[in-house]
């Protein structure tokens, strides 16, 4: 009995060992496969980089962390199931489901990360061209497609765990009508994002405002809740995106021109030069090379001010940018005043004419010392 209790013990002992080592390896195999793959992938994304194509390193750098945990989920799995056969453990029963699941999880994280680096590259591969980019246009088809994927993920899910898809879903359209009125807030302002996507008041890097709020700055995202502006005083303005469904706004960004339309006063005293400086000034605006000759150009003598006589002008640049068109703007304002100062005359400014009766009479400062000592 001694010997054969022995025997049995030994045998135990020798399958444990053997199950241990059996691990050991499956573990040692993960760690080494999982080694030698991020090695070659990191070095292949480095050459990828290289390369014209925006698609090859995006694929090759979303599939990096995802490809590496699946390895170790493939490898735990196994020796799990290796720990099962041996031990017949109830606990082990559910290493296939949760295996099937991280496969999923790990399929839709490379898609996702697939989509968003793409997106990126896209981008940035048109810019180095010197091509134009849509920014808000690729940003809301790669938002589509990031929440189709998760969409589909969950429902592979759900069906992995022995949901019914069609129960879900059937559940779903009938609590939607409760979850809509929950939600009502967040749904405007999604389907504000929508609206935003579909009718483009603005894309992303547009300089906008409006006139119903005190609202102006550089649009520097737009998101399904939210739409993030950077106010020219640096500061980040995050609206909701319900907001401009009942607000006006403004896109100067996208103006073709930008206005000169200034008044000019010129001395009564010179009233008689008043139409040449007019026709001068109107001359020059029709040979200045950053005006646009297509567009309204108007110089005229238009009023009779307490204090001069007004003309103005009212013409386009053909620049939009800000700064270059305060360029031609002062240019334009000195080149009317050097008219003004070549025809003899002046610019006016504010004064005020004092008309004293015959009878009365201002005394020198002699008479008015004489008057004080008398």
């Amino acid at each position: 009995m001694f010997g054969i209790d022995l025997l049995n013990e030994m045998k135990s002992y020798s399958l444990e060992t053997s199950v241990a080592v059996q691990v050991f390896i499956v573990v040692f195999l993960t760690l080494l496969l999982n080694f030698i793959a991020a090695k070659v992938l990191n070095r292949l994304h480095v050459k990828l980089q290289k390369t014209t194509t925006p698609w090859d390193d995006a694929l090759v750098d979303a599939v990096r962390k995802p490809f590496t945990v699946l390895i170790w989920i493939v490898g735990i799995a196994l020796a799990a199931k290796i720990l099962q056969q041996h031990t017949q453990s109830v606990l082990f029963e559910a290493v296939n489901v949760v295996r099937d699941i991280g496969v999923i999880v790990c399929l839709g994280w490379f898609l996702q990360r697939f989509i968003k680096r793409a997106e990126k590259n896209f981008i940035e591969s048109q810019k180095a061209a010197g091509k134009h980019v849509d920014q808000t246009t690729i940003s809301a088809i790669a938002k589509l497609l990031r929440l189709s994927v998760f969409i589909t993920v969950a429902l592979i899910i759900l069906q992995t765990l022995g949901f019914s898809v069609s129960g879900v879903l059937a559940f779903g359209g009938l609590g939607g009508i409760a979850i809509g009125f929950a939600s009502k807030d967040l749904l405007a302002n999604f389907f504000g994002a929508l609206m935003i996507y579909l009718d483009r008041p603005f894309a992303v890097g547009d300089w906008i405002r409006s006139p119903d709020r005190d609202i102006e700055g550089t649009v520097e995202h737009i998101g399904w809740r939210l739409t993030k502006i950077r106010t020219f005083d640096q500061r980040p303005l995050y609206l909701p995106n319900a907001t401009f469904t009942t607000i006006a706004v403004e896109n100067p960004s996208r103006m073709t021109h930008r206005r000169i339309n200034e008044t000019i006063g010129v001395r009564y005293d010179d009233a008689d030069k008043v139409r040449s400086i007019v026709q001068d000034v109107k001359e020059m605006l029709q040979a200045h090379p950053e005006i646009d000759q297509s567009q309204t150009i108007i110089v005229n003598f238009n009023k009779f001010a307490p204090s001069s006589l007004d003309f103005f002008i009212y013409t386009f640049t053909r620049t939009t940018n800000w700064i270059r068109y305060h360029e031609v703007k002062e240019d334009v304002l000195l080149k009317a005043m050097d008219i003004i100062g070549h025809h003899g005359a002046e610019v006016a400014f504010p004064t005020s004419t004092i008309h004293v009766p015959g009878s009365l009479r201002i005394r020198t400062e002699h008479e008015r010392e004489q008057f004080a000592g008398s």
